[in-house]
């Protein structure tokens, strides 16, 4: 499946491409530039498929600077394509309501400016590799809680999620990223997984991310992602055996007074974006969030504040079924794309932000890594959650 949506978006690319000849180019150079796209994007996608399976084997500054560089040429293309498009539709609407009584060279006016197109997709991927996937954003929330204890007043609680610390995300900004947060004093860090992403250095990150857990007065918290399953599950759990972590698998935690944190295990029959339409694994995969759930809530007390940490944000819904107040969850990275706050591709039930029902809230996460590098108009973030007592 997961081939099969890259397959896909890499065709999609090409196809915008190629739309793009068409309507900015003429004659030979047409054919040319027709030839050119089709190959360069047959190599790029081979090279990036080589870097991928060989990548234990190279430099992460190399597969980082071979991945850029295809994102922004294949960005270029897609957001190329789709200007033109939109130049196209408006000179057929323009055409329907002021018809031309004979041909003119200047009908085609809109488009004659043909190097806008590509200059402008050029400079908006530069802009999404370069600058908005690194730099992080603070969002600030107030999450209102019936029978709140006086002394969790003003609890304050920062989420991060999907690192996916490897080519795209290194340890010394990893660092950087829980210094800014630890200099905001919260009271706690919730980690919603995929963060410990690769083989290579997932004991230096368990270790660095330990070396931050005096400076949260509640510690750190964290939660698997898919990707640690990916990547040596065995071997993550064991290192996060020799920290101060609080890993969370199906289970909970008192920090204090009547305040429990719960962490869920990232389901096997998880779907790659939405449930729906795949029969028995749909059943599956509620069943075992169900399960993990229940698990999680033995030995909770019946009155308890609980927030849970799930990073499958269907786990959403099992939290306000159960009346948890907070869910906290990522997995989506918000898309990676969006417009006003909202995501290009909403392919997940929740994609990004806040879910509220029955005075229960859920979260998604945009996340702090990438799937591949690039972000437009949904940087990166550091959530906060700052708990709120509100009368019956």
């Amino acid at each position: 499946m997961f081939l099969i949506i890259v397959s896909g978006i890499l065709a999609v690319i090409l196809a915008f491409g190629l739309i793009s000849v068409y309507f900015l180019l003429d004659g030979r150079s047409k054919r040319r530039f027709y030839k050119f796209f089709i190959f360069a994007d047959l190599l790029i996608t081979f090279l990036l498929i080589g870097s991928f399976l060989l990548r234990l084997n190279l430099p992460n500054n190399l597969v980082e600077l071979l991945g850029s560089l295809a994102t922004i040429f294949f960005m270029t293309q897609l957001f190329c394509g789709g200007l033109v498009l939109l130049a196209v539709i408006i000179r057929a609407v323009h055409r329907k309501l002021n018809p031309p009584r004979m041909f003119s060279p200047e009908r085609r006016k809109i488009l004659r400016l043909g190097l806008f197109y590509p200059l402008t997709a050029a400079a908006v991927s530069i802009y999404g590799n370069k600058i908005e996937r690194m730099e992080t954003v603070k969002n600030f929330f107030n999450i209102p809680i019936k029978n709140l204890p006086p002394t969790l007043e003003n609890f304050k609680i920062a989420q991060i999620s999907d690192v996916h610390l490897g080519a795209y995300y290194s340890l010394e900004r990893l660092e950087k990223l829980l210094q800014k947060i630890a200099d905001d004093k919260p009271d706690l860090l919730a980690i919603t997984g995929d963060i410990f992403d690769s083989e290579e250095i997932n004991s230096q990150a368990v270790k660095l991310v330990d070396s931050f857990t005096e400076k949260f007065k509640f510690g750190i918290y964290y939660c698997h992602g898919n990707h640690e399953h990916h990547r040596g599950i065995s071997e993550i759990e064991k290192y996060l055996s020799e920290t101060k972590i609080h890993w969370l698998v199906n289970r909970s935690e008192n920090v204090t007074e009547n305040l429990y944190i719960l962490g869920v295990d990232y389901p096997k029959s998880s779907p790659i974006m939405s449930s729906g339409g795949r029969g028995d694994l749909d059943k599956m995969f509620e069943e075992q969030k169900k399960n993990f759930l229940e698990q999680a809530l033995q030995n909770v007390p019946y009155d308890a504040v609980c927030i849970l940490l799930a990073h499958h944000p269907e786990f959403i819904d099992n939290g306000i079924e159960k009346n948890i107040p907070l869910t906290l969850t990522g997995h989506t990275h918000g898309g990676q794309i969006g417009f006003f706050g909202m995501a290009l591709l909403p392919l997940f039930k929740y994609t990004r932000g806040m879910v509220e029902k029955n005075n229960c809230f859920g979260y998604v996460h945009v996340g702090n890594g990438s799937w591949f590098p690039f972000r437009l108009g949904c940087p990166p973030e550091i959530a906060y959650f700052t708990l709120k007592k509100i009368s019956d």
